[in-house]
């Protein structure tokens, strides 16, 4: 395998090792490029929620490109001519939003690989995935080192997780605690007893199939709890949320809180 193509992310969960990583929110090359120097096993770079380009996804690849930090992509949906697009600028770990059928696990799958397997475009000589054509026989050697990974965040893809388990092509399944506490019915809710009882039931179901189990979590003790719970790649902060902590604590060393007056639900 080319090491152009080596991909030590999804090594790292086919050892069952844990692979703590950061969200990227900042839309910024230089934040992700800092972020990287960090040592981080992976980034998320956010193309759901952040207002990235495919530049902006671009040029974060590029950033990172220089350093141990695995970089996955979450691109905005699992439409076939996004994911070429992902896969060509040189992403080879993508996360997938949105996920709640098998047929849909398998259209993903299928966009990853090239024909007569897939329905990947083909356009390796133009990409910076092949190296603009310098990476010899990156066809045949790509799907080898592809990691795709779905998100299952709705009540209908528990429903269906053996399922999507079953497709063969994924390998993990990330657990969205936002989008899914709201369809559970407890809107912004995800520390809610139940839904915890979810959560945790779901990793385990996920890490007892084979499959790697995802999970973001802002509070390190959710995070230690979703390890303790078999997950194996676990994103443990965003980049955004962390800059506004730091920028609140600082200022607060030196100013007093303002004074709350009026209704307290106010802004």
């Amino acid at each position: 395998m080319n090491s152009l193509l080596s991909n030590p992310f999804k090594q790292g969960i086919l050892n069952n090792e844990v692979q703590i990583g950061l969200w990227l929110s900042s839309t910024s090359s230089y934040l992700a490029e800092i972020a990287a120097t960090s040592g981080y096993d992976w980034l998320l770079i956010d193309g759901e929620h952040a207002p990235n380009t495919v530049q902006d996804l671009y040029h974060q690849l590029q950033a990172i490109a220089a350093y141990r930090s695995q970089p996955v992509i979450r691109p905005v949906e699992g439409q076939r001519s996004i994911i070429k697009q992902m896969l060509d600028i040189g992403a080879r770990t993508l996360l997938i939003p949105m996920v709640d059928t098998p047929e849909q696990a398998r259209e993903i799958v299928s966009a990853t690989r090239y024909p007569p397997l897939g329905t990947r475009g083909v356009g390796a000589s133009v990409a910076r995935a092949a190296r603009w054509g310098r990476v010899e026989n990156y066809m045949a050697q790509a799907n080898e080192e592809l990691c795709v990974l779905i998100q299952a965040e709705s009540k209908t893809a528990l429903d269906n997780l053996d399922e999507l388990l079953e497709v063969d092509g994924i390998d993990g399944i990330f657990i969205g605690p936002a989008d899914l506490s709201a369809s559970l019915g407890y809107p912004d809710n995800a520390d809610h007893p139940e839904v915890q009882r979810i959560i945790e039931q779901s990793i385990r179901r996920i890490r007892s199939a084979g499959k790697a189990a995802g999970f973001l979590a802002v509070n390190p003790e959710m995070a230690k709890k979703c390890i303790e719970w078999g997950a194996n790649f676990v994103a443990v902060g965003v980049d955004t949320m962390l800059y506004t902590q730091a920028l609140d604590a600082r200022l607060a060393l030196f100013r007093q809180p303002p004074l709350q007056t009026g209704n307290k639900n106010s802004y």
